[in-house]
């Protein structure tokens, strides 16, 4: 009997050293694993009950777009989908999730860690929030002004403080790899949108990588939330056509990469967008190397809805 205690202070000293030998990286994945599906279905239903402000402004920009340019009413009807579950943004998101969660995607356990952190911040509605400030922005641009842009400079302000090219309308949504992509031209790289998006096209003349990363203008995804709204293989895909275009160049015109000098234009963006902001470029042939800063407050302006602002007006209308 005199064994019978030892026996299970002897194991009771296994299981403290096997658990104390837990692999810290195993650990992350799992838990952002489970933050990310609660994440995932707490942001449907702040999409869904209206709790998230830009998706707000987004439908009622739609509605009064639809008005005055009835034109235009099948792609502002797609890009109003942009602030629901059913959009773009939210089902990369989804996707991404789901990938994220099988380590055969990945070429490491530290590249998936960094995948399901970048997710973590992506899916947290305030970031979320100001992601979707392209889309109102690109709405608030087909109003021919008279909708303000939110958490934005004014379009020609925009281009004054970047000396940016105007791009045409879309122009905030080029290089985001929800919206198009970059097709290959005999060596070179243009903008082609996706057909939900392809009336973009008649609006605009043909965009190249070359020309719009030299002269680009300021937009959330590039300047902001791309390492966040973005998988690691859209962003290799990136790297991989800055390479192939910076070699049509000499020695003497090295063509730096579009995201090596972030663009000025933000105006009142959260504070979560701000301190998890990466240069884009910083990191530009390492897709993996972000430093998380995930959000640690709640959506602030749920519940009181209010027009946006902007350096430009007071509420959604400009007014003249």
């Amino acid at each position: 009997m005199a064994g019978k205690p030892l026996k299970i202070l002897l194991l009771m000293l296994l299981v403290i050293i096997v658990s104390g030998c837990s692999d810290p990286l195993d650990d992350s994945i799992s838990l952002m694993k489970q933050q990310n599906q609660s994440k995932l279905a707490l942001l449907t239903q702040d999409l869904n009950s209206n709790r998230v402000r830009n998706a707000v402004i987004l439908t009622q920009y739609g509605e009064m777009i639809k008005k005055s340019r009835p034109e235009l009413t099948t792609l502002v009807s797609q890009l109003v989908i942009d602030g629901t579950p059913k959009g773009s943004i939210f089902r990369g998101l989804e996707t991404r999730v789901k990938e994220a969660s099988n380590i055969k995607n990945f070429i490491s356990k530290e590249e998936q860690n960094q995948e399901l952190k970048n997710l973590n911040q992506a899916l947290d509605p305030i970031l979320f929030n100001d992601a979707l400030s392209d889309v109102v922005n690109v709405l608030a641009d087909l109003s021919n002004g008279d909708l303000a842009r939110v958490n934005a400079m004014s379009q020609a302000q925009s281009q004054n403080a970047n000396n940016s090219e105007n791009f045409g309308a879309g122009s905030q949504l080029v290089g985001n790899p929800s919206y198009g992509n970059w097709s290959n031209n005999n060596g070179f790289s243009f903008w082609e949108w996706y057909g939900m998006y392809a009336l973009f096209s008649n609006l605009s003349s043909p965009i190249s990588f070359d020309r719009w990363g030299r002269h680009r203008g300021y937009s959330y995804y590039n300047d902001y939330g791309r390492y966040r709204y973005s998988s690691p293989k859209q962003r290799k895909k990136q790297s991989d056509i800055w390479k192939r275009t910076n070699k049509k160049f000499s020695t003497g015109q090295r063509y730096s990469s579009p995201y090596s000098t972030s663009r000025v234009g933000s105006s009142r963006l959260s504070r979560q967008s701000s301190q998890a902001k990466v240069a884009a470029g910083k990191s530009f042939t390492n897709p993996n190397r972000f430093k998380s800063t995930v959000s640690k407050s709640s959506y602030s302006n749920n519940s009181s809805f209010r027009n946006s602002s902007s350096t430009t007006s007071r509420g959604t209308r400009r007014g003249k």
